[in-house]
């Protein structure tokens, strides 16, 4: 892995037509200047808009990966993106005059040896990796998908699929260096099964489809007319099988299925926007799963550069904001700031702390003798923790204001009195156009003493 950042030399141009649109295109990939990252741009549309590669704008994964910015889109991105990332390219341009990438024959290929012909130049900005230090997890138990990141100095990957076909079976694959992809992964075409050509075309996908830049794995018995339909239907005089291959396609490496899934896990992780060291482990990945995972790793960035942010102080391991930290994030002050701490913060959950005292200022009459700490100021410092996890999904927080709009199914348990420490902990259940919901609880010494669902909304200062 190079420390520095990378382009390339000169402008490189690839032609070919789009695998799902059919069409034509001219794709030039252009050098780019440092902390540019990669770009798409659309020559084809009035002003030319530029698309950034990032996860936050992918819009479909249904047969590929597909970015947008507002109503123009870039479809199957991930095959340019895998070469990019494969080439340790970090900055560049890439325009394109139709909709799509060309899908040439299925693979990385030709964009790498675009890349190698062009040459790559390092540039003197550092390469910032997301270093990964604790273990990211996803996982979808109904399509038996698990992802992890585990901590790596270096860039490490494995793949294993499982598709229930006798000519398939399972497969795995694995890059040890980054530096290797040129050579193991990049030739490793695209494939599909054959059942599921008549629904891509019924779908209006694959308009560009050949059976030269795909391999299509034949898992039953064909009849010769359905052979025949298959050649009218690629434009090829004639099509056949060949140990349970269509037209007699010799694969490139004999688990070259896996390296391809590797392939497309490479390319839809570049999205994250930074270079990753990590051990990535991948079961039965697809383009969606990699994208909701690529979604939790760059909310792992982003609560690092959070945490960075605002914690600037020596705070040990076991805190993640201290109050200094606190003050810069939330408005609150005394005797309104309820939070003393925070111990866990990722994309989904948050842990903070409350030290209750004697010395609080709402005992005073509530009650005398019998000192209990308000069941609404509990809520109250379970939605200041709340409103820190919103962070993590703004890209400037301090251009906002979460205001708590709604509490639902609000209980409490136990009393808390002087000398508690109240453990509150918040997981996100939905955030849709600003509107965030969270369940929380309340506990002591590891006993629920109150529970709520909250509902917040984020506002930005300058309409508030």
């Amino acid at each position: 892995m190079t420390d520095k950042q990378c382009t390339l030399k000169e402008a490189i141009t690839v032609s070919g037509v789009g695998l799902h649109t059919g069409l034509l295109v001219n794709m030039t990939l252009r050098p780019a200047p440092e902390n540019h990252g990669i770009k798409f741009k659309r020559l084809d549309v009035e002003g030319h808009p530029i698309i950034d590669a990032d996860v936050d704008n992918v819009v479909d994964t249904s047969r590929g990966t597909t970015l947008a910015a507002g109503n123009v889109k870039i479809h199957t991105v991930e095959h340019t993106l895998a070469a990019l990332a494969g080439m340790s390219i970090d900055n560049v341009l890439v325009e394109l005059d139709a909709p799509e990438p060309p899908i040439m024959d299925g693979s990385a290929k030709y964009f790498v040896e675009a890349i190698e012909k062009s040459g790559i130049e390092k540039q003197s900005a550092d390469r910032e990796y997301f270093v990964v230090d604790q273990n990211i997890h996803y996982s979808d138990p109904n399509k038996q998908i698990d992802m992890a990141a585990l901590p790596l100095n270096g860039y490490r990957m494995t793949v294993m699929v499982d598709y229930n076909s006798p000519v398939l079976g399972s497969q795995h694959a694995t890059i040890l260096d980054i530096n290797d992809f040129a050579k193991e992964i990049a030739s490793c075409r695209t494939f599909c099964f054959l059942h599921e050509l008549e629904s891509l075309l019924k779908a209006g996908l694959i308009k560009g489809g050949d059976v030269n830049n795909a391999i299509v794995v034949v898992d039953r018995q064909v009849t010769d007319e359905e052979l025949e339909y298959l050649a009218k239907l690629f434009n090829k005089p004639k099509v056949s099988v060949s140990q349970g291959i269509l037209n007699n396609i010799k694969l490139h490496f004999h688990n070259e299925p896996a390296r391809h899934k590797l392939l497309d896990l490479i390319g839809d992780l570049a999205l994250v926007g930074a270079p990753l060291k990590a051990q990535i482990l991948a079961a039965r990945p697809g383009h969606s799963a990699n994208v909701a995972f690529a979604k939790k790793i760059k909310a792992a960035i982003r609560a690092k550069k959070i945490t960075k942010q605002y914690q600037t102080g020596s705070s040990n391991n076991a805190v993640v904001f201290d109050i200094n930290a606190i003050q810069k994030i939330l408005p609150h002050r005394y005797p309104f700031l309820l939070v003393d701490k925070v111990t866990y913060f990722d994309d989904k959950k948050i842990i903070g702390i409350k030290n209750v005292t004697i010395n609080e200022p709402f005992f005073v009459g509530h009650f005398e003798g019998n000192p209990i700490m308000p069941g609404v100021l509990q809520l109250e410092a379970m939605a200041q923790v709340g409103g820190i996890l919103l962070l993590n999904t703004i890209k400037n927080p301090s251009d906002v204001w979460v205001y708590f709009v709604a509490i639902d199914n609000a209980r409490f348990k136990k009393p808390v009195i002087p000398g508690d420490q109240i453990v509150f902990e918040l997981e996100m259940v939905s955030l849709k156009r600003g509107i965030c919901k969270m369940n929380g609880k309340a506990t002591v010494e590891g006993k629920l003493v109150s529970e709520a669902e909250l509902v917040a909304s984020v506002i930005p200062k300058n309409k508030a």
